[in-house]
């Protein structure tokens, strides 16, 4: 069983940064891929972002190519989100997910064996 908790979230301006993390614990860290998932009110979960358990490989939705970055601290135990150039449309809850199914984790959410809580990011315009 895995534990993840997520923190980072707050209120930002359109054009501001923020950075989230996810803590796991409960089991090592390093045998699963990770993923970051958003849910905006009345829409369905989507995926925003993947990475490896190796870390050496990311995947990024459409929508935030470019403006965002998947890192993971193996020895720390924590995954990250760091979000620039951030849109109203960005505004979500945005939940941390863990998978051993797939080596580079991917967009799929039945691929993810465990979830956060989620972190609630608004952005103003």
């Amino acid at each position: 069983q895995v534990q993840l908790v997520e923190s980072g979230g707050g209120l930002v301006q359109a054009g501001g940064s923020l950075r989230l993390s996810c803590v796991a614990s409960g089991r090592t860290f390093s045998p699963y891929a990770m993923g970051w998932f958003r849910q905006a009110p009345g829409k369905e979960r989507e995926f925003v972002s993947a990475i490896s358990k190796s870390g050496a490989s990311t995947s990024y939705a459409d929508s935030v190519k470019g403006r965002f970055t998947i890192l993971r601290d193996n020895a720390k135990n924590t995954l990250y989100l760091q979000m620039n150039s951030l849109k109203p449309e960005d505004t979500a809850v945005y939940y941390c997910a863990a998978t051993s199914k797939t080596y580079y984790g991917g967009e799929r959410k039945d691929l993810y064996d465990y979830w956060g809580q989620g972190t609630q990011v608004t952005v103003s315009s």
